[in-house]
């Protein structure tokens, strides 16, 4: 929400994408929906692809999210490659609109530690993009935006009310409660939480599990 209120705020016309991989967090579909038109985007694509046929993760696999706090390498949340999947569709679909910038809100300061959040990540797709495509082919440059990536949760909630956007109109809890609750205690409620906490802002989050 942040990212594509940034990329409004810089000029750029907003064409939003939101990938349905049929993740089991699904709830974050219809904030992504709200968040479109919120921000005025000019297109909201939600694109289907099962990712559960995959599996290798928490979020589309029988496999529990954790809740016992962040720890050492990387969790079992972790979707492979989800992030470089994800450019991939963004960048081909920018490139069939005659667009050459995208926008990513992955951030490398207080995450669950995933490899594709990371500056190197950012960097190497922008590099690959430019031979990868016809726009590189031709002498144009594709250009990746990452806006939070080097920001701490509680400066990204500071531009939240910056920008005027309502933080309870987002969603980061990887394994929602019945009753559209977040958990309160996966790695994302965590780093969510403790980064409202400390800007000092109220989230808008409704939490299932006391702070």
């Amino acid at each position: 929400m942040v990212c594509a209120g940034l990329a409004r705020e810089r000029g750029f016309r907003v064409a939003a994408l939101t990938i349905d991989y049929n993740q089991r967090h699904r709830i974050e579909l219809e904030a992504a929906k709200r968040i479109a038109q919120t921000i005025g985007a000019a297109s909201h694509v939600i694109l289907p692809l099962d990712l559960r046929l995959f599996g290798g993760s928490a979020l589309t696999a029988a496999i529990d999210v954790p809740k016992d706090g962040l720890g050492e390498g990387i969790p079992v949340t972790y979707v492979p490659a989800r992030n470089l999947v994800f450019l991939s569709l963004a960048l081909a679909w920018a490139e069939a609109a005659g667009s050459s910038d995208l926008f990513i809100g992955v951030n490398a300061l207080d995450y669950s530690g995933y490899p594709d959040c990371r500056p190197e990540f950012v960097s190497g797709f922008e590099s690959l993009a430019r031979v990868a495509t016809k726009i590189g082919s031709e002498g144009g440059k594709v250009r990746v935006h990452a806006p939070l990536q080097h920001l701490k949760k509680s400066e990204i909630a500071r531009e939240a009310a910056r920008l005027g956007l309502d933080p309870g109109a987002s969603w980061s809890c990887y394994d929602p409660l019945p009753g559209g609750l977040a958990c309160g205690v996966c790695d994302s409620c965590r780093l969510r939480r403790a980064g409202f906490d400390e800007a000092g802002i109220e989230d808008g989050t409704q939490y299932g599990a006391p702070s």
